[in-house]
């Protein structure tokens, strides 16, 4: 991301913002509301073009529409877009086997225990509480494959627990060869994922 400016009718929200993220590394972004997090976020997901400045991703424009860029960046920017009529074992399957996943049964199966949800597996989505909803939005990230995790505020409606483990699945991911990009407003979150701080 270099020199991005973007705003909203005369209100600026990003002016010349730069940023360098490689595989392995971690950012948080942390700021007030307002501050344009989430626009940046939206940005460097491809799902809003800036209105000046260059988003990239392995050196092709970052743009939600390309397959390639779909296939290696993996987002939750926001209250989960859940199928209502989908359980979430078969909601994660779903993610899993779209993107190609071989051991898609077993990746699910650990991904709900990873994230509290076994218990949960059998339910629909609008069944659940709005914590286990920000779970199984976190969890849909997990059962693909990932170069770059995009996350906007993933400590919403978690508890503590949650968030503690949170924190060591992001550190883990990035020791792992990922990027993580998130915005949050819990610095002890960022800490945890061993993110740098914008």
């Amino acid at each position: 991301m270099a020199e991005v400016r973007h705003g909203y009718g005369r209100r600026p929200v990003l002016d010349g913002v730069s940023l360098a993220l490689g595989a392995g590394e971690a950012v948080a972004v942390l700021g007030p509301n307002g501050a344009g997090k989430s626009t940046l976020l939206r940005i460097a997901a491809g799902r809003e073009r800036p209105d000046a400045g260059t988003v990239t991703f392995r050196d092709a424009p970052a743009d939600e529409d390309a397959a390639a860029f779909r296939a290696d960046v993996a987002c939750a920017l926001g209250p989960g877009a859940h199928y209502p009529d989908l359980t979430v074992r078969e909601h994660l399957l779903l993610v899993a086997l779209a993107h190609g996943v071989p051991d898609a049964e077993e990746r699910v199966d650990a991904a709900l225990g990873e994230h509290r949800l076994a218990d949960h597996a059998e339910q629909f989505p609008d069944a659940l509480s709005a914590g286990l909803g920000q779970l199984l939005s976190l969890a849909a990230t997990r059962v693909r494959p990932v170069a770059l995790l995009i996350l906007d505020e993933p400590e919403a409606h978690l508890d503590a627990e949650a968030r503690v483990a949170l924190g060591a699945r992001l550190r883990g991911l990035a020791a792992g060869g990922a990027a993580v990009l998130l915005a949050t407003h819990d610095p002890a979150l960022a800490e945890r994922a061993g993110a740098r701080r914008l």
